[in-house]
């Protein structure tokens, strides 16, 4: 009989439970870390659990993340590499992600702050308009979520490029690839957006480094995973005016720390890691197909190339 365990620091199991109650009865379901006889658990749906925990499991045969980003399950040193594991591709993330690289570049391309400064103020002065043509916009990761925002951007028309580790090719968008193409990608990035994976090579690749081979006085829209932000060297680059603002859903301790000069930064927008989150039907509905395709010798959807980190 197929046995799942579901282990999340986060998230509430009782919804999870009564779905597959109603559409896979046959599942016995067990919430960490009552795991009961750890040789009969032969699926695993997780989201941030403790290191070591899947080691434990010598017969499971597929593992489904809670979640797009599983840079915080695959970097346990334990983890079982033989099993495959699926990552949470859908389920209204997409639209989500999209729609807060949108917010942002609105934000600062309709220089909202600075109305919203002259709102405290009492002042009623028009600021010059910007064409969306002449914004350059540069996304960062042009796999789900940074092709579709892209594309969005385009369609509005900005003047969109994307830069990713292999060359992609985009209706409307400049591509450029790899170390040799990112130098010329940053220098026609008045906004940045960050949508990459994390890995080895993209670890603190928001640094001063890279930072300073941005146009100046800019914008930068983090939405990618805490571990690629140098804080530091964001303040400086603040303070220096190479950008002039920041909007930052992830960060390398979350939650952020009460400490952290982020919170009131006047130039900085933070927000509590919601970018993307789950749309609790939809998750259900995605899990569930990609379970009963992987049980029935199908391909589910949301592999992740343990190799390549993501």
């Amino acid at each position: 009989m197929p046995t799942l365990l579901f282990a999340s620091g986060i998230d509430d199991p009782a919804p999870w439970q009564a779905a597959f109650a109603k559409h896979r009865p046959d599942v016995r379901f067990r919430v960490w870390p009552d795991v009961g006889d750890p040789e009969e658990i032969t699926h695993a749906l997780i989201w941030r659990i403790e290191e070591g925990a899947l080691r434990k499991l010598p017969n499971v045969k597929a593992i489904f993340a809670l979640g797009a980003g599983i840079d915080q399950i695959i970097r346990d040193a334990t983890f079982p590499r033989d099993v495959p594991l699926f990552r949470l591709v859908d389920a209204g993330l997409r639209e989500q992600m999209t729609e807060y690289a949108l917010y942002g570049v609105l934000h600062w391309h309709r220089q909202m702050g600075q109305y919203a400064r002259q709102q405290a103020a009492g002042e009623w002065r028009m600021l010059e308009a910007v064409h969306p043509s002449h914004r350059r916009i540069g996304v960062m990761g042009l796999g789900v979520f940074g092709m579709d925002i892209a594309r969005t951007l385009a369609a509005m028309g900005y003047d969109v490029a994307g830069w990713s580790r292999t060359p992609k090719t985009l209706d409307g968008v400049e591509g450029f690839a790899g170390p040799d193409g990112l130098e010329a990608f940053l220098g026609r990035s008045e906004i940045l957006i960050n949508v990459l994976p994390l890995t080895d090579e993209t670890r603190g690749i928001l640094s001063g480094r890279l930072f300073a081979s941005l146009p100046g006085g800019g914008a930068l829209i983090h939405l990618g995973r805490g571990g690629h932000l140098v804080e530091a060297d964001l303040l400086a680059a603040l303070e220096g005016k190479q950008l002039d603002w920041a909007m930052l859903d992830v960060f390398p301790t979350e939650p952020l720390p009460a400490d952290s000069p982020l919170w009131a930064h006047p130039r900085v927008f933070v927000t509590p890691h919601v970018a993307a989150q789950p749309v609790s039907d939809a998750a259900t509905s995605v899990v569930l197909d990609n379970f009963n395709r992987f049980e029935r010798g199908e391909e589910p959807s949301g592999r992740v190339n343990i190799a390549a980190g993501y």
